[in-house]
């Protein structure tokens, strides 16, 4: 073979040979003796050719369209046939019996067992009955008969008198008998055609009971069809999903009631964007295995798993399935009313703050009345502004006075600036140590309140809610104070840990409410007691169900509370909610909760609204530690630019200002310092209150005698 390659071009000559050159033209080596490609065989060419034709989409659409059409008609008959079966025999009852039974219904299965007893009585009855009908039938043929020739007969003779002619006596009896002969010639006619007819239109109608039951296998079916999405729930495509979920006992229970499966099931009713219905579980399944396989359901019931939702109802072996039309989670709900509706004002006691909407559409509002709160979940899935979209409700409310720490840093609450009388921003550990001083004026002010109504229980108090936003951060702080305690930690030395527990114990009797948000929970940046001392606990996505008990609790996690199981960055603002200030349908443990969306500008907005309603709030942003204070700078620095201050709004300044100087400060303390500065408190209204212009002449009286004292 190498003998015959012909080298049709010359080696390249070096460099310096081809300069001023043109270069030579390389060609292909050219083997003439190569045997040309066989032809490919005729069979091959027809098989693809065949497969392809038998592989095409449009083959397929045609084979399944043939093979649907057939199986609707075979399955209508089928359907027909068992419906006449039903219909004439005790099967039904005997299906519902053995349904009722392998429910573990038993009282159920004693009242079919009676229906089928009566059915089977009338039965026989009409059986008996049919044993007498053929003479009766010929007597009333005969009857009839006679009758029916006297009645034309007597036709006639009216007739004959009345035309004078005897013929027409039988001109009716005649007319009749024509008449029966056309329609028996018209039967004649019509008879052929319906021979040939009648099975088509038998046909048409059995194609048209499969039609509409989707009588054929799920490859056969439409593609539209065949993917099921956005497939409408029905009560046998319920009972199919948990056949299909995996439980052998549901399994084998519902092959023994057949078509009677739906037994099982209560009404489907609507509910928001989805439908809801109760299933009681035969006898051996429990509720956990129906609820440990969610995801399977959800796929059986051709949705996403976040669009299923188990609850466990008052019901024993009964599990409560919310069914979410398709997508319709993902699209977001309405503004928040305290956007649309700038009239809109708050009461803490006795009102609820609009904050979403639950999974069926309805209106989701909290009661914050006396109730510590708590707010987890992942970074970035919407606490803060959960959280907040509270807080602006109820700073529609007058009376309630903020103190914020925002361990963020980011300004998600700078809004409050001038509306909340501490204002602590940053996560450093400086602002760690300022957020615990400002917990622990909590505490402060709670034990000054529980003395208060000692002696007079029928004290009542301004609502005081602290807000420590990323309270992980103060959990986790290393830093400790000049006595050694650190301010983080989970142990009875922390600072932070025990400011909280003790606001958690007492706080709520006397109005003094403190709300967390914190993300990400374990047992080290959220201790065990802190989460149990929230009355409200709620959650965002969580990573692990082991986080979701931290956060809502072992009940409502056990009782069909799953925040593990919202898709972290697309369910953004959904909650679970644990609380007996929202409105938990009969028998659940919580309630999923789509909160309204409340930006920046709009937050502003609502809080400018907020500070309309009150005569002004100087915000503290640092809380000053100093040892040495000076009680009447002090006070002037609490009034701000207020003309005058009630006395207990004051003190309740100077506590937030520091807690260890003012902190177990009384109405008697305050008075002496302004008497003796001749500063004294007047009356306003009817309310003792503190003015401004007396303190600064104060200051200036005493500036005065200090530059006289140094002149001298």
């Amino acid at each position: 073979m190498s003998d015959n390659v012909i080298q049709l071009h010359k080696p390249a000559a070096p460099p310096d040979e081809m300069a001023g050159e043109v270069a030579p033209v390389t060609t292909l080596t050219v083997v003439p003796d190569a045997p040309p490609a066989p032809p490919v065989p005729l069979w091959v060419r027809s098989g693809h050719a065949v497969k392809t034709a038998v592989t095409h989409e449009s083959t397929r659409a045609a084979v399944r369209a043939v093979a649907r059409h057939g199986l609707y008609t075979v399955n209508g008959g089928r359907i027909v046939a068992r419906r006449a079966w039903d219909g004439r025999t005790g099967a039904r009852y005997e299906r519902m019996l053995r349904a009722a039974e392998a429910a573990g219904n038993y009282e159920a299965a004693t009242e079919w067992e009676e229906r089928l007893q009566r059915f089977r009585a009338a039965r026989h009855q009409r059986r008996m009955d049919l044993l007498h009908s053929p003479v009766d039938a010929v007597k009333g043929v005969a009857v009839g008969a006679g009758m029916s020739i006297g009645v034309l007969v007597a036709l006639g003779v009216v007739m004959a008198l009345n035309t004078k002619h005897v013929g027409d006596v039988i001109t009716p009896l005649s007319a009749t008998v024509d008449f029966i002969a056309l329609l028996i010639r018209i039967v004649q006619v019509v008879w052929g055609p319906a021979l040939t007819v009648g099975p088509l239109l038998a046909l048409l109608a059995l194609w048209s009971v499969g039609r509409k039951q989707q009588a054929a296998p799920n490859w056969a079916l439409p593609t539209n069809t065949r993917s099921g999405e956005g497939e409408p729930i029905t009560p046998s495509i319920v009972v199919k999903a948990l056949r299909d979920l995996g439980v052998p006992a549901l399994r084998n229970a519902i092959k023994e009631m057949g078509d009677a499966g739906a037994s099982m099931l209560g009404p489907i009713t609507i509910a928001g964007c989805g439908v809801e219905v109760d299933v009681t579980l035969p006898s051996g399944v429990s509720t956990v295995e129906v609820q440990g396989r969610r995801r399977k359901l959800a796929e059986n019931l051709t949705r996403h798993e976040h669009e299923v939702f188990i609850t466990i109802p008052q019901a024993a072996r009964t599990v409560r399935l919310w069914i979410a039309d398709s997508g319709a989670l993902d699209e977001p709900i309405g503004p928040s009313p305290l956007v649309t509706d700038e009239t809109l004002t708050a009461d803490y006691a006795k009102g609820r703050a609009p904050w979403g909407q639950d999974l069926r559409g309805d209106a989701a509002a909290l009661s914050l009345y006396q109730r510590h709160l708590l707010i987890t979940g992942l970074s970035n899935q919407g606490k803060t502004a959960a959280l907040r979209a509270l807080a602006l409700w109820a700073s529609l409310d007058r009376r309630v006075e903020f103190r914020i720490a925002d361990l963020k840093g980011v300004g998600d609450w700078a809004m409050f600036d001038g509306l909340a009388t501490v204002l602590i921003q940053g996560p450093a550990d400086e602002q760690v140590i300022e957020a615990t001083e400002m917990v622990e004026g909590l505490v402060a002010e709670m034990n000054r309140r529980i003395e208060v109504r000692r002696n007079d229980p029928s004290a009542v108090f301004d609502p005081l809610i602290g807000i420590v936003d990323e309270a992980q951060v103060a959990f986790m702080c290393p830093v400790k104070d000049e006595e050694g305690r650190p301010y983080g930690g989970s142990k009875a030395t922390s600072r932070y840990f025990m400011g909280v527990r003790k606001v958690h114990n007492q706080g709520r009797a006397v109005d003094v409410i403190l709300w967390e948000g914190t993300q990400d929970p374990t047992d080290q940046n959220l201790p065990k007691l802190v989460r149990e001392g929230a009355h409200t606990r709620a959650s965002l996505a969580l990573g692990t169900e082991s986080q979701a008990r931290m956060a809502l609790g072992d009940k409502a996690v056990d009782g069909g509370a799953a925040p593990h199981l919202l898709r972290q960055g697309l369910d953004k603002g959904t909650l679970v909610v644990a609380s007996d200030g929202i409105d938990i349908p009969a028998g659940q443990a919580s309630i999923t909760v789509r909160t309204h969306y409340i930006n920046d500008e709009q937050a502003q907005a609502i809080t400018d609204r907020a500070k309309n309603l009150r005569d002004g709030v100087t915000t503290l942003h640092t809380l000053d530690r100093g040892e040495q204070r000076d009680p009447l700078a002090d006070i002037a620095a609490v009034l701000g630019n207020d003309a005058r201050v009630r006395t207990q709004e004051v003190i309740n300044r100077l506590a937030a200002l520091n807690a260890d100087a003012y902190g177990k400060w009384s109405f008697i303390d305050l008075k002496r310092v302004l008497d003796e500065a001749g500063a004294q408190p007047y009356k306003s209204d009817g309310r003792m209150v503190v003015g401004r212009d007396r303190i600064a002449r104060a200051l200036a009286d005493r500036d005065d005698e200090g530059s006289a004292s140094a002149s001298e």
